[in-house]
């Protein structure tokens, strides 16, 4: 095996690492991401040092409503945590790389484990609106059309070639978000699988089908670029969706959903999902 390189051959990491350090001294070992209408986590913390995302150098923007696109470094009950209020998407335009580019960046950083939220459609007709969803494997459907955060050269500063996916979605921090959901009483708790599709379409009824016929439990348009990424550079990975909106795999009801009411699910159910992530961030 090649010996691993000593810093990454694309310069702009350390660029954007050093443009951090000079502004702020926390090194996290816990990383977060947020997604859509979740970003109020962020504003729990204390201690806090925000930047926007178009101030550091070659980081990319969100553009979708319900994405603050700020990088917040500030403390939980002590613990040093960096935490993105608001993510990127191939929908928006980006290569799958740029979704990459901040968990690159968290792992210079020294960040260790990594937690990440979505909003999601839930396919499982057992689930229902404001459910959280611990994420037990994902269905990359973008990967299966060539579209990868780990797409072409590979950098054995970050990892090897090919990456073992096999408990991306850790097995021990599920077991512990299990226990802590139960110790505050959060009773509408799921686990599932989760598909990513490019987006921003909806999903079909055949489309639906299709998902349900692969074992799919909840459908989104993110998360799974940056668990990738994460598990390339060795970064433990949990993730949980809030079901925003019900999909009905049938042509006998019309179902209408759109980005406003995602956000207003999320914003209604958003401070049970801070408790919860806060709770178990808090056992790491």
């Amino acid at each position: 095996m090649a010996a691993r390189p000593q810093h990454p051959a694309d310069p702009k990491y350390y660029e954007a690492l050093n443009w951090i350090k000079e502004r702020v001294s926390s090194r996290p070992k816990i990383g977060v991401v947020c997604g859509s209408g979740l970003g109020k986590f962020a504003d729990t913390l204390e201690d806090v040092t925000s930047f926007d995302y178009k101030d550091i150098p070659h980081f990319p923007v969100s553009t979708v409503e319900g994405h603050k696109g700020c990088l917040v470094f500030g403390k939980l009950n002590g613990k040093e945590l960096v935490c993105m209020q608001g993510r990127f998407h191939l929908y928006e335009g980006y290569e799958a790389s740029a979704c990459a580019f901040p968990i690159r960046l968290f792992k210079l950083l020294g960040v260790e484990k990594l937690a990440l939220t979505n909003a999601a459609g839930g396919l499982n007709q057992n689930y229902k609106l404001g459910d959280f969803m611990l994420v037990k494997d994902h269905l990359n459907l973008p990967a299966l059309m060539g579209l990868s955060p780990t797409l072409g050269v590979n950098d054995l500063y970050w990892g090897p070639r090919f990456i073992n996916m096999h408990n991306c979605y850790d097995q021990e921090l599920r077991d512990l978000a299990k226990k802590v959901a139960a110790e505050i009483g959060e009773e509408k708790i799921q686990e599932g699988v989760y598909q990513c599709q490019v987006g921003p379409c909806y999903e079909t009824v055949a489309e639906q089908k299709l998902a349900q016929a692969a074992g799919v439990d909840a459908l989104g348009m993110s998360t799974v670029y940056e668990v990738v990424a994460a598990r390339h550079c060795d970064i433990k990975c949990f993730a949980i969706s809030m079901i925003t909106n019900i999909c009905n795999p049938s042509y006998d009801v019309v179902t209408e959903v759109n980005h406003e009411e995602v956000i207003e699910c999320a914003t209604t159910r958003g401070d049970a999902m801070v408790k919860l992530i806060s709770a178990i961030l808090d056992k790491w």
